[in-house]
């Protein structure tokens, strides 16, 4: 079967999973002694979602599929591919993919292409990228393909540990019925490098090693990169709003989401000082800073926060709330907050562009519009998103502390039992049951 043109493939459904359990950053400050603020306001999250020893990657991104095979009454026969963006490795071998073909083993499937994509928060989009050329490609065989991006993030305690986060998303693609979402051509561009600015050496620990400072920069020179080259592919001489009508973005924390939308204006001033908010020329000054020294001039980026704080309301406000409340989900982060905004505006969205920005450290990032082609009443009203953060179990940072001690302490070891009690997870999800003697895994459901 011939391969489909871009313009007719796209995202059929989209379905989001986060655990049952969260804390509040709130009351993270108090128990870590921090100043109040710092990271509610410091770093502008209200929640962080997390698992204890029942689920782990493979679970969570089994759940993700069932809920979303379910919603949509999906036959598992009628997909041909499966990949899986993931940075959360609990096996240096085995990849989470074929975990995921317990399902399709059951229902008589076994012909799935794809494995797993990794690098950092990118491998997820690396996955959807792949899954539409396998679609425009002689290969595809007229099937679904599903993308499946999904991580547990957590760190050691210190100042990193408030930034962690857990989640999944599943979403499915094809031309039959008409995707409603779906990919504009010749509005993708790419920046990749080598860096160190998060990575992961030690393999006997969860924790990754983070230079902190460097990943701002490296995450904001990405944007710089793949902003210049969209506009430039696109033939854009405007600001960032004539590009898109609403813009997502990789979501570490909230503030970097707040500084990058910031950054992209500073970019439009640069190009074109007439299209930005300065009646009284203020930023004049920064129009001649060094390129290098922009990614860390603190009135800089202040100044161009503020300018744009109008249009971030508008553009960027409608899919930010769902990060800022499960917290850092690595690669299912950018998917999840396109989810969010799916659900916040509905049908209001039909004929409009999002922009959307995907980064991992190491690194590699892209820079991508999709476009709202028909009503997505259906698909917006059954994420259920909102009720779901609002049903979840607050607990206490003693309890989640403690959690991730446990966890730590069992980490790479075999002949395991988990001790959370099933009634604490959510009806219907995919757990783990036991590890055996040689590493082997085992799930049930609740």
């Amino acid at each position: 079967m011939e391969g489909v043109r871009l313009s007719e493939a796209g995202i059929l459904a989209i379905e989001t999973y986060f655990p049952r359990q969260c804390v509040r950053q709130a009351d993270l400050e108090k128990f870590d002694g921090v100043s109040s603020g710092k990271y509610t306001i410091g770093l502008g999250q209200d929640e962080m979602a997390f698992v204890d020893d029942r689920e782990d990657i493979v679970s969570i991104c089994t759940t993700v599929v069932r809920r979303l095979v379910a919603k949509q009454g999906l036959d598992l026969g009628s997909i041909g591919r499966l990949e899986v963006g993931t940075e959360t490795i609990i096996d240096k071998s085995k990849s989470v993919k074929t975990a995921l073909m317990d399902l399709f083993c059951q229902a008589g499937n076994t012909d799935v292409e794809g494995v797993d994509s990794t690098n950092a928060c990118y491998g997820g989009t690396a996955a959807v990228f792949n899954t539409l050329s396998w679609m425009e490609s002689p290969w595809w065989d007229g099937r679904y393909g599903l993308v499946v991006c999904g991580d547990i993030a957590v760190y050691e305690r210190g100042p990193a540990r408030p930034t962690g986060g857990a989640g999944a998303v599943a979403i499915l693609f094809g031309i039959n019925p008409q995707p409603p979402i779906r990919f504009e051509i010749n509005a993708r561009a790419t920046h990749m490098e080598h860096t160190y600015d998060f990575f992961k050496p030690r393999l006997g620990c969860e924790y990754p090693t983070v230079n902190g400072a460097e990943t701002l920069s490296c995450y904001l020179r990405a944007l710089d990169r793949c902003y210049q080259r969209l506009k430039k592919r696109t033939g854009s001489t405007g600001s960032v709003s004539d590009l898109a009508d609403y813009a997502v973005f990789h979501a570490p924390f909230n503030k970097m989401v707040r500084k990058s939308f910031a950054r992209l204006r500073y970019n439009d001033y640069l190009t074109d000082s007439a299209s930005v908010v300065d009646p009284q020329g203020k930023l004049s000054r920064f129009r001649d800073v060094p390129l290098a020294d922009s990614y860390t001039d603190k009135e800089l980026e202040k100044a161009f926060v503020n300018e744009s704080s109008d249009l971030y309301k508008k553009m960027v406000e409608p899919g930010d709330w769902l990060a800022k409340r499960i917290g850092n989900a690595y690669t299912a982060s950018l998917w999840s907050s396109l989810a969010a905004i799916l659900e916040e505006k509905g049908d209001e969205l039909v004929g409009k562009r999002i922009l959307m920005f995907s980064y991992g450290s190491g690194l590699a990032s892209s820079m991508f519009i999709v476009r709202v082609a028909s009503p997505i009443g259906k698909l917006s009203s059954s994420l259920f998103i909102k009720d779901r953060l609002d049903a979840r179990r607050i607990v206490d940072p003693e309890h989640f502390t403690d959690v991730l001690e446990r966890k730590e302490k069992k980490y790479c070891t075999f002949s395991v039992e988990p001790a959370q009690e099933l009634a604490e997870l959510w009806p219907q999800t995919t757990c783990l049951e036991r590890i055996d003697d040689i590493g082997r895994r085992f799930y049930t459901s609740t």
